[in-house]
């Protein structure tokens, strides 16, 4: 396992603009990722049908939960018609009928956390992390390549993301580095739980149980630390 903690640090002028925006962590070591699973696909459309019966396309911008991200979207300078949040997101497509997204097993669990939680959830390939995890603010110029990017965005600055002690890994709370993701050889998992202000931290605490509950019972693995 990598020397990552299993808390993230928010520095000052984040927690002065948005002092009751938390974010929560947690390890699960061992894990064994593959690319499809039977019983995660039985599952899967399980909760497809579940979420079908809840929500509706008409009132889902409603959602008490997502009306919160959509407003930290607007404050970060995200246009969240364009940008949807990422539980919001999913469950937009089950409502079109069209099909989740398949990347792998660690992956498409914690995705179905997010839907039943409406919470935003991010997984990292712990052992690519260099020490300590750091939420701030991006400088001008800095770069970073996105989940299937094939160059790097160069930020214009003040935009919210996530580094370690060497590169970003991701632009809060809304899209996740490329070098750190999840694959099929990744043994090791930090899980982020995205907390936007006006979502209590019983709720992340909850989505993170969620979270945890699925990628071990499809990916197997050990809770290490949940802060």
């Amino acid at each position: 396992m990598s020397a990552t903690r299993a808390s993230i640090e928010i520095k000052s002028d984040i927690e002065s603009h948005f002092p009751k925006l938390r974010v929560l962590t947690s390890k699960i070591a061992d894990v064994r990722v593959r690319k499809r699973d039977a019983e995660l696909e039985k599952f899967k459309n399980e909760l497809i049908n579940k979420a079908m019966e809840r929500y509706d396309l008409n009132s889902l911008k409603d959602v008490a939960s997502f009306r919160a991200y959509r407003g930290f979207f607007w404050k970060i300078g995200v246009d969240p018609t364009k940008n949807r949040p990422a539980s919001e997101a999913l469950i937009r497509r089950i409502l079109r009928g069209e099909n989740l997204p398949c990347i792998n097993t660690l992956v498409d669990a914690y995705n179905l956390a997010s839907i039943k939680t409406e919470i935003a959830l991010a997984a990292f390939d712990a052992d690519k992390l260099k020490g300590n995890l750091l939420m701030r603010v991006a400088k001008t110029g800095e770069e970073f390549v996105g989940i299937g990017m094939s160059k790097p965005m160069v930020l214009k600055g003040g935009e919210v993301v996530v580094s370690d002690e060497e590169k970003l890994v991701a632009i809060y709370p809304h899209r996740d580095a490329e070098d750190t993701k999840v694959t099929e050889q990744t043994k090791n998992v930090l899980l982020l739980v995205y907390g936007v202000p006006g979502i209590f931290e019983e709720t992340l605490r909850n989505a993170a149980h969620v979270a945890t509950e699925f990628i071990t019972r499809f990916c197997g693995g050990e809770r290490r630390v949940e802060e």
